[in-house]
Order: structure tokens, then C-alpha cells, then sequence
């Protein structure tokens, strides 16, 4: 009914929506800088009116609440996309030390020391009674040794960095799974209470993202504000207030820590995130250039030894290996080759014993050009090696370039939809306080009406 009193009811409401929007408008300013905070808009909503007959009378308005902006969609895909850049981040990290090992400009790598040993070979066939040259080719071949040992001994201890990375990723997903876990709690009861819990969400997308740069995940929303997280897989991580801890468990073939959900081995199956590329390269990648160089020092070894032994010596008795056996099916060649003579007058560079023969020698330096590896010569399969892991960090470089361009994109779409403007909340501010002081000079009015309607009544 239109009364004073009344009117004074609508207008004390006014400022109570007024102050409330002021709240949160300071809120967001306040909150501009904060990674993270979803800006809220104030929701204004028209009081039921009252009616009496023909006549209607506004009742006033309510602040119903302070809506946070946000868009669970975009939410997802940037996760979706962290899960990837976060696996090719790591993926190249460790397959630019790999590559490393065989950068030849900076010196590393077999190329140098392989061509340097059939060349002296190539060389001593010039003169096979020279002793200089003899124990140029001793030297040489122990280079080649101890290249092929020290880039498996690099690539071995890369792998084993990989296993504690490994290690430390599981403990930091465990982590992250137990405070999305208590988020999950609080947030659910918060609703159940009727309350907003806007600022717990934006914590638990926060973690979430941190999550899904660690490993790849499946996110289901639930009605009560909970979330149900799994691995790509399937493997249960967070489910409602209860997280599910990732363990590492050592294989015992290979030596290197196997990730485990509830008593399953799901190493092979996880392949988002830094946990996904540090897996790819320590289980996949290093063992693939291991085989590799393995079969090649493997080749090599069999190939010359049996040259070797084919000879003479510059005694004149038959020749002996130059190469230590490499050990039965291939794995560990490089790893313990060696030079087994020292004493340049074993170099068997004679095809029928006398000291002049350089038959040997030749057939020696011919096996640089010979199919022994894997139907390649030597060369060719070291740089198809090289080709190998220079072709991979490539396509991953490309991708990784690609992938942050489709994550900077949706952050930006994030940005504009639910960042802060400086300028938006100013002009809100101004518009807020600008009702305020409207509503409050009404409040003036009516209560000086109301005081000259009670003196009326005393005369």
C-alpha cells in the first residue's frame, strides 16, 4: 500500500541492493591482479508487488545475489589443452638432451670418432709395415669405444633422471588430488547451505589446471558441485571428498618406476601431461636410440672382429679380435665395448702373412661401405639415428608451438569473458553509488515528510 512508511521500506531496501552491488563491484577491482578470480555482476531482482484492486504498488528491490562470470566449457578446454602442452613441455625437455648427445658441430656423437676409424684403416693400408700407423688404429678404435660408452652411459643416466622425475610428478598429483578432494567437500556443503562458493571454485580450477598439466584427465561435473576427476584411462583420481593416490612400484625387468591405481599397472596408459612425456622418453624414446646404438656397436664389433680374424698379423700369425664380444642379443654392445689388443703388431692388416700385405687392411676399411647394420652401412644408420631423433623433437616443437597458440587463445576468450575491466567496474561503480545517493536523499525526504506529518498531528 502506498504509505510513507511503506515508501520508506522500498527505499531502505534500494539502499541495502545499492551497497551490496557497491560490494562487489570494490570486490572485483580489488581482485583485478588475482590469477585465477572470476569477476562477479551484481543481480538485481524487482520485489513482488502488491495488488489492490486495480492499483498495483512496487514493492522495491533485492540483490538475489552476485553472480561469479564463468564458463565451465572454455574451462575444460583449456585443461584439455594444458594436458597436452604440459606432455610435449616435457617430452622435449627430454628429447633436446638426448639430442644433444649427438650434436656433432659441438663435438658429441659417433660421426667424428666412426669415420676417424676407418679412415686410419683406410690409412694403414697405404703402408701396413708402418707401426705409427698401426697404433693409429688402435687409437681410433679405442675413440670409437669409448664414444659409443660414454653416449650409453648419457643416455642411461638421462633415463634414470627421468625415473625420479617420474617419482616426483606421482607425489605432486597426489598432492593436487587431495586439496581437489577438500575442495570438493567444502564446495558441496556450501551449496547444500545455500551460500556461494565462487571463491573455493576458482581454487579448485586452479588445481585442476595444475593437474592436468601434470597428467591427462577426464573432469564430470556433478549437481552438488562436486567433481569427479580420472586419468585418461579411466583410472579413478577424485571422487566427491575422496582422492585416490597414484603409487610407483619398481619393474623388475627394466628397473624403472611403474605408476599404479589401485593395484593396476597403468604406466603404459598414461600419456597427457609432464607425466605422459617423461614416460614417452625415459620408456620409449632412450630405449629405441639404446637399441639402436646397441646394434650398431653390436655390427661393428662382429663385423671387424671377423675381418680381423680373417688376417694376419704383422708377425705373420692369424689375426685376433680387435673388439670385445658384444654381449648375446645386441642389449649392452655399446655400453661394453672395448678395444681388446693393445700391441699395434696384432693389427691384422695382412691377407696372407707377410709383412707387406695390405689385403687385410683394405678388406678392413671396406666394411664402411658394407650392410652390416640392419641391411645400412655404419654411416648410414648412425645418421638415420640422428634423423630419427632430431625428426622427433621437430614434430614436437611444431606441435608444442601450435598447442600454446590454442591455449593462449582460450585463456584470452577466458580473459574477456571472465576477467576484470577496470574501466566496466569504474563506470558500475559510478552507477551504483550515483543510486545510492539517489536512494538516500529519498530516505531524507520521506523522513522529513514523515516528521511534518507527525507535527500536523499535534496541532
Amino acid at each position: 500500500m502506498g504509505t510513507l512508511s511503506g515508501a520508506m521500506s522500498i527505499i531502505v531496501g534500494s539502499l541495502d541492493a545499492d551497497q551490496g552491488a557497491i560490494s562487489v563491484t570494490t570486490n572485483n577491482l580489488a581482485n583485478a591482479n588475482t590469477p585465477g578470480y572470476d569477476r562477479q555482476i551484481a543481480q538485481f531482482n524487482e520485489n513482488t508487488p502488491i495488488v489492490e484492486g486495480n492499483l498495483v504498488f512496487g514493492t522495491g528491490v533485492t540483490l538475489e545475489q552476485a553472480q561469479t562470470v564463468r564458463s565451465n566449457v572454455l574451462q575444460l578446454q583449456l585443461n584439455q589443452e594444458t594436458q597436452q602442452t604440459g606432455q610435449l613441455g616435457s617430452f622435449l625437455s627430454g628429447m633436446d638432451q638426448v639430442q644433444s648427445l649427438f650434436n656433432e658441430t659441438s663435438g658429441t656423437g659417433l660421426q667424428t670418432p666412426l669415420s676417424a676409424f676407418f679412415s686410419s684403416l683406410q690409412q694403414l693400408s697405404t703402408n701396413p709395415s708402418d707401426s705409427s700407423l698401426r697404433t693409429g688404429v688402435i687409437t681410433a678404435a679405442q675413440n670409437l669405444a669409448t664414444a659409443f660408452n660414454q653416449s650409453s652411459s648419457a643416455l642411461t643416466t638421462q633415463q634414470s633422471n627421468l625415473n625420479l622425475s617420474v617419482q616426483q610428478s606421482v607425489s605432486q598429483i597426489n598432492s593436487l588430488t587431495g586439496q581437489v578432494a577438500q575442495l570438493n567437500n567444502q564446495i558441496s556443503g556450501m551449496t547444500k547451505d545455500g551460500e556461494d562458493p565462487s571463491a573455493l571454485v576458482e581454487q579448485r580450477d586452479s588445481a585442476l589446471n595444475s593437474l592436468s598439466n601434470l597428467i591427462g584427465t577426464s573432469v564430470i561435473s556433478g549437481d552438488d558441485g562436486n567433481i569427479t576427476v580420472t586419468t585418461g584411462n579411466g583410472s579413478p583420481l577424485i571422487v566427491g571428498d575422496q582422492s585416490y593416490a597414484l603409487e610407483t612400484q619398481t619393474n623388475a625387468a627394466t628397473g624403472m618406476q611403474d605408476v599404479y591405481s589401485q593395484g593396476q599397472d597403468i604406466t603404459s596408459q598414461i600419456s597427457g601431461g609432464q607425466l605422459g612425456g617423461q614416460i614417452q622418453v625415459r620408456d620409449q624414446q632412450i630405449p629405441s636410440v639404446l637399441n639402436q646404438l646397441d646394434t650398431l656397436a653390436s655390427s661393428i664389433s662382429n663385423a671387424v672382429n671377423a675381418q680381423s680374424e680373417a688376417g694376419y698379423d704383422a708377425n705373420g700369425n692369424p689375426g685376433t679380435a680387435l673388439f670385445s664380444t658384444p654381449p648375446a642379443g645386441v642389449t649392452g654392445s655399446a655400453a661394453s665395448m672395448s678395444v681388446v689388443i693393445s700391441d699395434p703388431s696384432l693389427v691384422a692388416a695382412s691377407s696372407d702373412g707377410t709383412s707387406g700385405s695390405n689385403g687385410n687392411a683394405n678388406a678392413l676399411a671396406a666394411i664402411a661401405n658394407q650392410p652390416i647394420a640392419d641391411g645400412e652401412t655404419p654411416a648410414d644408420y648412425y645418421s638415420g639415428t640422428v634423423f630419427q631423433i632430431g625428426n622427433a623433437v621437430s614434430n614436437a616443437t611444431a606441435e608444442q608451438t601450435a598447442a600454446q597458440q590454442v591455449t593462449q587463445q582460450l585463456q584470452n576468450q577466458i580473459g574477456a569473458l571472465s576477467g576484470v575491466s577496470l574501466d566496466e567496474e569504474a563506470a558500475n561503480l559510478t552507477q551504483f553509488e550515483q543510486a545510492y545517493d539517489a536512494s538516500a536523499r529519498v530516505v531524507t525526504m520521506i523522513s522529513d515528510m514523515m516528521t511534518e506529518a507527525i507535527n500536523l498531528g499535534q496541532d
